[in-house]
């Protein structure tokens, strides 16, 4: 058996409750009363089959807040509590850091990696150099992977496998909530799985929101919007010469349930489920993208240097 453990939990982020309800399946009543109705809602709406992974289980479970790890415990069948992050070290082979605080996320995944443990980083890795090059030794060995669920965004499947069909590819543009750091990785992860051609320079683009427009190396054009406070918006659209499409992504479930899948496919085969450069290259934007609008400039990605 694969044993896992789910580390949690940042404000607004259910990630904890989502990725071990998909992997333990759950308690009816225990995800109910979890505070988590968008999740519960989800969730309860899929068919049993699309629960678990075969051998693998999440076992323990922590949380900063006791009261949230046991509603965790009870929602989503984890038998073991711990109060503090290191008592779990030596009892699990895996673990998800479902947390989106990237300030600390090597600090907390630092002692499971020198462990051995394989570890799934939740989305961003870290916006600073030195704590991406602390990650790189364990992104080339495949002992940690790390990007967002939109990455394999059930509503991307048709432009990913038919990219031919839209002829020139202009424009791809973007839009979502919340802030640039943390949710811009949703939209640049969906993106660069979608298109193979890489990112070259940013400039961010005047307004009351983060926006920024990035060329890639085959002339394509990507703007994308973190919107701040504004209703749920994960929006990506693509112009090409022959094509274009609108794909609102909005099937967490399935998002979720594919990373989980590659996790664990990799721990299995014992290789990277992400080619690193991706990774990289993922972190590289965001940064830059930071730069461009506090700086006013154009920011090239070769600047951030690994």
């Amino acid at each position: 058996m694969i044993r896992v453990g789910i580390l949690g939990l940042s404000p607004g982020n259910g990630h904890p409750f989502s990725f071990s309800s998909i992997i333990n399946g759950y308690s009816d009543e225990g995800l109910r009363e979890s505070g988590w109705p968008v999740i519960y809602d989800y969730v309860r709406r899929r068919d049993a089959s699309e629960f678990g992974f075969g051998d693998v289980r999440v076992t323990h479970a922590w949380t900063q807040d006791e009261g949230v790890t046991r509603k965790l415990c009870q929602a989503c069948l984890i038998p073991n509590p711990v109060s503090r992050i290191d008592e779990m070290v030596d009892h699990v082979d895996a673990v998800i850091l479902a947390r989106d605080d990237y300030e600390r996320h090597w600090e907390i995944a630092e002692p499971f990696l020198k462990a051995g443990c394989r570890v799934f980083v939740d989305k961003p890795l870290a916006l600073d150099m030195a704590s991406l090059r602390a990650f790189l030794p364990y992104l080339e060995s495949g002992q940690v992977m790390s990007c967002s669920g939109l990455r394999y965004a059930r509503e991307l499947d048709i432009p990913r496998s038919s990219l031919d069909e839209y002829g020139d590819i202009r424009l791809i543009r973007a839009a979502v909530v919340q802030s640039w750091e943390k949710y811009g990785i949703h939209m640049v992860d969906a993106i660069m799985n979608l298109i193979p051609a890489l990112p070259e320079s940013i400039i961010a683009l005047p307004g009351r929101h983060t926006s920024v427009a990035m060329g890639l190396s085959n002339g394509t054009l990507v703007q994308i919007d973190a919107l701040a406070e504004c209703p749920k918006t994960f929006l990506i659209d693509i112009w090409g010469t022959k094509r274009r499409s609108s794909h609102e992504l909005e099937d967490n479930f399935s998002n979720f349930r594919r990373l989980l899948w590659h996790f664990f496919r990799s721990i299995r085969v014992g290789k990277p489920a992400i080619p690193v450069d991706s990774t990289l290259n993922s972190m590289r934007i965001l940064m830059a993208g930071r730069v461009a609008a506090a700086e006013k400039r154009e920011v090239w990605l070769d600047e951030f240097k690994i």
